[in-house]
């Protein structure tokens, strides 16, 4: 059989606890990689801006092979332990190698130094070539964790509104890592005297080496994972093509990639917006504390809102509150920290909806290709949606630092950039992501799964399950 009982069952929150707890040590060492890497790299290790976005653009390449054959691979894996927590253990030392190296870099370079052609042995392509290895052991092992590891979650139950509460366990898990991964600096800033980027990196990566391993050995151990279960056989080009003819799919996943392309073209300018507009040096962490905060308060809200007025509608909501409240930090300026309060609640209120709900969606959007295919193929669904997060991702970076890099912006500290060039910054970090916003709307406004929709697609697959298999 390929699916379970379409009857909603509810998940213990034990089950939920020790499911999304791989989900925290994650987003607590993704976190500092999107926001604190590209800043730290080019402000202390003389990576240039243009530099950095091109290797972060460069490693996603990779995720065209990896993705999709870890997708493959997970789906047609069979083991007494299922096919889903093998992947999880097997992803954990490249994970802690990475994580680790990128965050507290080697002192002595020299061995890249001489790999570098002459004209290119300097410090600026030295530490460029450092940071492109570690990310691309890091982009390996997120690529073997996150795809069987999100599958697992969306087989967990069939329901509808089950799955948004599955998916909400874990984003709250996930904003919790990337919250602690603020305040751990914070409290080793007073205990210790540690500030700065680099203290971030020291204690987030120290901090990850103990609380992965133990996170992860304990979702292994604890959650079971569904085996009834048809594993996928189709040829991975000829399932590609049958993924582009879900048209629900297509519509989420072009909204996602729009919005998150919003987001992302902020997150690495959120420390130089702070420190060259605002011209405070010390308070990206607290901010940016109270953006997780909220996000994190806002997920349940975001989660029952979804279960009154539907998935779809939750998320056009946000996409719209989000986007006009954005274009309100054009209006800071130097000191206006505090005034910069207001917008980032908003701004993390409207984050906890692209949490919670589209990881939901997917799923249904997955049990549809399985009526269709008669497969179960949601690792190879789940790989492509994180290539697209990954290139997402490199991408919303890529634009933000090209775009700096292209007004002059200098990112060194006491540079005295233009008002011309902070304009840039504003712009860039304010407006440009409000449209990314609004195009998301356009793509998800006819996304047809509603509730009563995916009950439907249930009933069908509860029917063909039932058909008895003929006898060998």
């Amino acid at each position: 059989m390929s699916s379970a009982p379409s009857t909603p069952t509810r998940l213990s929150n034990k089950t939920l606890f020790f499911y999304s707890l791989t989900e925290l040590p994650l987003m607590m060492a993704l976190f500092p990689v999107m926001v604190f890497i590209p800043k730290y790299y080019t402000t202390e290790m003389g990576v240039g801006l243009a530099l950095a976005g091109n290797i972060i653009l460069t490693v996603r390449i990779f995720d065209i092979f990896t993705d999709p054959l870890i997708g493959v691979l997970s789906d047609r894996t069979r083991t007494p332990w299922g096919r889903r927590r093998p992947w999880v253990l097997a992803s954990m030392p490249l994970l802690v190698a990475g994580f680790y190296l990128l965050f507290v870099p080697l002192e002595d370079l020299s061995l890249l130094t001489a790999m570098l052609p002459s004209e290119m042995a300097t410090r600026e392509y030295t530490s460029g070539l450092y940071m492109f290895l570690c990310m691309v052991l890091l982009s390996v092992g997120a690529t073997m964790i996150m795809i069987p590891y999100w599958s697992w979650g969306a087989e967990l139950s069939p329901d509808y509104n089950e799955r948004t509460r599955i998916t909400g366990w874990r984003a709250a898990f996930g904003v919790g890592g990337s919250l602690l991964a603020q305040l751990l600096p914070i409290l080793a800033g007073i205990f210790f005297g540690l500030q700065g980027d680099e203290a971030v990196l020291i204690v987030v990566g120290t901090g990850m080496l103990v609380t992965m391993p133990i996170c992860m050995i304990l979702t292994v151990w604890m959650v079971p994972e569904n085996k009834n279960f048809v594993s996928a056989y189709t040829p991975l080009l000829e399932g590609l093509r049958l993924m582009m003819k879900n048209s629900p799919f297509k519509k989420l996943i072009m909204a996602f990639a729009s919005s998150s392309t919003g987001l992302t073209i902020t997150t690495p300018l959120y420390a130089f917006f702070i420190a060259f507009v605002l011209q405070d040096t010390t308070s990206t962490i607290y901010m940016l504390s109270i953006f997780y905060l909220v996000n994190i308060a806002a997920i349940p809200i975001w989660v029952r809102i979804s279960q009154n007025i539907g998935k779809r509608s939750c998320y056009i909501t946000a996409f719209v509150i989000i986007s006009v409240v954005h274009p309100f930090y054009m209006l800071l300026g130097p000191g206006d920290i505090w005034w910069m309060t207001p917008v980032t609640i908003m701004t993390g209120f409207c984050a906890g909806a692209f949490n919670a709900l589209p990881n939901s969606m997917k799923a249904d959007v997955i049990d549809l290709d399985t009526l269709e295919s008669g497969e179960n193929r949601a690792a190879s669904y789940f790989a492509t949606w994180s290539f697209t997060t990954k290139i997402v991702n490199a991408g919303g970076a890529w634009l933000a630092l090209n775009g700096l890099a292209l007004t002059g912006f200098d990112p060194q500290l006491g540079a005295g950039n233009s008002e011309e060039h902070l304009m840039g910054l504003r712009l860039m970090f304010a407006v440009i992501p409000s449209a990314f916003y609004l195009l998301a709307v356009a793509f998800i406004w006819n996304y047809p799964i509603t509730e009563e929709y995916h009950q439907q697609v249930r009933d069908e697959l509860d029917r063909r399950d039932a058909v008895p298999e003929p006898a060998q």
